[in-house]
């Protein structure tokens, strides 16, 4: 009876080890998690000027100066509008991460902002019709190249025209003047740019903010990703102590998150155009009659207090400057 006994207590610690309470014999100490970052993530990234050679003075407000729009439908044979209308659609490289400016409505899953105004207003100047687009999604980096490779007719993507990117494409006429300021969370006491040396900072591939932040007085450690979405994330998640943009961007970014906040004044002017390729001047002049269309009969005010009006700039169209 004994030895029964002992062999009874012996099961039942044998079945006690095995229940919930055992400690397993393989358990990790994980003291910390590498949170993972978005595909492309570059630190310090060269810098690009969008040009491989020295690049002369020039005032790069300034385009070139209206020549009239035919009857949308009815193209000048021989013309880059021509060849567009006879194609029959726009191909426009735009945005699809930029809230306000370019990005997808999530019921419709359609593109809307103030560029893709833009782009519509020009569709419809040429078919009559502003569906006639096809959009191509592109990043920053990709605005120029895109341009020059003829893989899209225009760019309209917060892009701001720069004497850099004369030397490689054309600009429409400016149609709205932003300025980089700094997106930081709102418990931070970050209150400037200068106070940013030597602090881990985001901006997107191929853009001036990348430039802008390089040459300031106290330059930050730089992460460069491939949209703007991704900065906010990176944000979001404690891996840079800011995001350093056009202030038209960072609102976006504000309205997504009440977590974050804008400070300091701007410290850049940045003066967006429409990206056009340099053989194309017909098309920069046709481009430019459209603006001053929708500038003259209120298209523009409209689609700014429908996009902008929480970025507390006045529904003031900037005044169009020509070289010729």
């Amino acid at each position: 009876m004994r030895r029964v006994a002992v062999l009874a207590v012996a099961v039942a610690l044998a079945v006690t080890a095995c229940g919930g309470g055992a400690v397993p014999v393989d358990r990790v100490d994980v003291r910390s998690v590498e949170r993972p970052q978005p595909v492309g993530v570059e630190v310090n990234p060269p810098t690009s000027t969008g040009a491989t050679a020295a690049v002369p003075p020039c005032d790069p407000t300034a385009s070139l100066r209206p020549a009239g729009k035919p009857t949308p439908g009815l193209m000048p044979p021989g013309t880059t509008m021509r060849a567009i209308q006879d194609r029959g659609r726009l191909i426009a490289g735009v945005d699809q991460n930029t809230f306000l400016f370019g990005f997808r409505d999530p019921t419709s899953n359609a593109l809307i902002g103030f560029d893709i105004d833009r782009v519509r207003e020009i569709a419809a100047a040429i078919f009559g019709d502003p569906d006639r687009v096809q959009f191509k999604v592109i990043t920053s980096a990709e605005r120029v190249d895109a341009l020059k490779r003829g893989d899209v007719d225009i760019v309209v993507r917060t892009m701001t025209a720069t004497c850099a990117r004369w030397a490689d494409i054309n600009f429409s006429a400016i149609y709205y003047t932003a300025g980089q300021r700094v997106l930081v969370e709102k418990s931070s006491p970050i209150t400037a740019v200068d106070q940013l040396g030597g602090k881990r900072v985001c901006a997107a591939k191929g853009s001036t903010s990348i430039t802008k932040l390089r040459d300031s007085p106290a330059p930050p450690d730089l992460l460069a990703v491939d949209n703007w979405s991704d900065c906010l994330v990176l944000l979001q998640q404690g891996q840079v102590t800011a995001v350093s943009t056009d202030d038209t961007i960072l609102v976006g970014m504000a309205a997504q998150d009440p977590n974050v906040k804008m400070v300091g004044p701007r410290f850049t002017e940045e003066p967006y155009g429409i990206g056009i390729p340099k053989q194309s001047e017909d098309m920069v002049r046709f481009v430019n009659a459209v603006l001053e269309d929708s500038i003259r009969t209120g298209s523009w005010a409209a689609s700014h207090n429908r996009w902008l009006d929480r970025a507390d700039q006045p529904a003031n169209p900037p005044v169009a400057r020509y070289r010729d």
